[in-house]
This record gives structure tokens, C-alpha cells and sequence, in this order.
């Protein structure tokens, strides 16, 4: 299989909309984490990261533009034990507590299908890492544009490679309506020895004008500490 830059593959697009990318660092001690959300609407760029106590939550930057929180205000990342759920959507919650009440990753989400945005239809993405750093990507979406038909997809790294990521994410290109992702996560190479770095590296690549925000984590594999970095737009300069 083919590895990409991650960066190259956001310059070359200027609207994948939200993305996840779960791997391993190249020194093989950090399980790597980067989630992004972006906006073609002034409601959907009306947001920012904001940390709590389990993760990071959307907020509207300006509560008074706020039209429709329905599917823009979530929490894209929560962490319960040693899992890390990131997701795109409300889902999050879902799977954390079909984990509470006993259920795997795949089986919490089989409750959940794509978005109601006709006629986007966006696809809910979904990632969990585990202690280990082992994780899963699950990608739920219409069958081509169809909103009667819901199709499922996961796909499960155990034992990650040095230096290897996926990346998954909302739409192939900036069309009216917005085309699906399409085909497996992609893979990519993970260099960047911090959050920071890494951090930089997709801010700076993601589209200027469509840009919302964008987390990044590392676990530290051995003792489970975290090194985070946070970017969003609205609070820049």
C-alpha cells in the first residue's frame, strides 16, 4: 500500500471537511492523534476547540451567530480509561457508552449512520486508540449519495508501525454536493517527533480560507502521559 504525506494530501484539497488521523510516532514510543474540523458556512466556522475534562468539546466562537447547533457542537475527543474516542460527531458519546455497557467499538456504532444533511449526507468517522496503542477507524456513509442505503466500514491496526498512520475523512474534494470519502484510510508517515511539530505541519497545510481548528495528541505509550497542542483560527494572533 502506498504512504502519503499528510500534508501534501491536505494542500492538494482544499474541502476534505473533518479528519482523523491515528498512528504510531517513529520512535515507536507515542501513540499519535490529529482531528480537524473545517467550514464552508459562517455557521460551521463559528467554532473553536476548547478543552474539558475528558477530551475537547466544539463551542460557537460568537454564541450570537450561532444558527443550527445540531450537528456542529460535540465532543470530538473523549477519553474513558486508557481509550481515546475521537470522532466527528455526536457519536463520540455513542461509543463511549456502548463501552461502558460492555460492547466493542464496532457494535456501538451500529446504531449511528451518516449525517442528515441532505444532500451531503456527510459521513460520520469515527476512531478509537487503545492503551496499546492499537486503534480503529470506522467510516459510516450513504451508498453513493443515496440516503436510503447506510454502509458500514471499519478497519482495525493492531501492532501499528513505527512511524505510520491512517487518515480518514469527510469528503474527497470541494463539490456542491460534497462527495464521500471514498476507499480504505490512507496511509500515511508520521516524522514529527512531537504534538507541536506535527501540529504546525497540518495547520499550516490545511486550506486558509476553509480552516476552523485542529488537536493533536501524543500518548506516551509506558506511562500514559499526554503531550496535546490546540489550533484554532478564531483565537489566532
Amino acid at each position: 500500500m502506498q504512504t502519503y504525506d499528510m500534508t501534501k494530501l491536505l494542500l492538494e484539497n482544499a474541502y476534505p471537511g473533518r479528519g482523523i488521523m491515528l498512528g504510531r510516532s517513529a520512535d515507536n514510543k507515542y501513540a499519535v492523534i490529529a482531528y480537524f474540523i473545517m467550514g464552508r458556512s459562517e455557521n460551521s466556522r463559528n467554532r473553536i476547540f476548547e478543552e474539558t475534562s475528558d477530551g475537547i468539546r466544539t463551542k460557537a466562537f460568537d454564541e450570537s451567530k450561532m444558527v443550527d447547533p445540531s450537528l456542529i457542537i460535540y465532543h470530538p475527543v473523549r477519553v474513558l480509561g486508557e481509550d481515546t474516542i475521537v470522532t466527528n460527531g455526536d457519536q463520540t458519546d455513542t461509543v463511549r457508552d456502548g463501552l461502558l455497557a460492555g460492547k466493542e467499538f464496532s457494535q456501538s456504532l451500529r446504531t449511528r449512520q451518516f449525517e442528515p444533511d441532505p444532500p451531503n449526507l456527510t459521513p460520520r468517522i469515527s476512531g478509537i486508540v487503545h492503551g496499546n496503542g492499537d486503534y480503529d477507524l470506522s467510516i459510516l456513509k450513504s451508498a453513493c449519495g443515496d440516503g436510503s442505503s447506510n454502509r458500514r466500514y471499519t478497519f482495525e491496526y493492531e501492532a501499528p508501525l513505527a512511524g505510520q498512520g491512517h487518515f480518514i475523512h469527510t469528503y474527497n474534494e470541494n463539490l456542491d454536493p460534497l462527495p464521500s470519502f471514498e476507499g480504505e484510510p490512507r496511509q500515511v508517515a508520521i516524522t514529527a517527533p512531537d504534538a507541536k511539530t506535527l501540529g504546525d505541519q497540518l495547520w499550516a497545510a490545511l486550506n486558509a480560507d476553509n480552516k476552523v481548528s485542529l488537536f493533536v495528541r501524543y500518548i506516551d505509550l509506558a506511562t500514559g502521559e499526554t503531550d496535546t497542542k490546540i489550533y484554532n483560527k478564531h483565537l489566532e494572533g
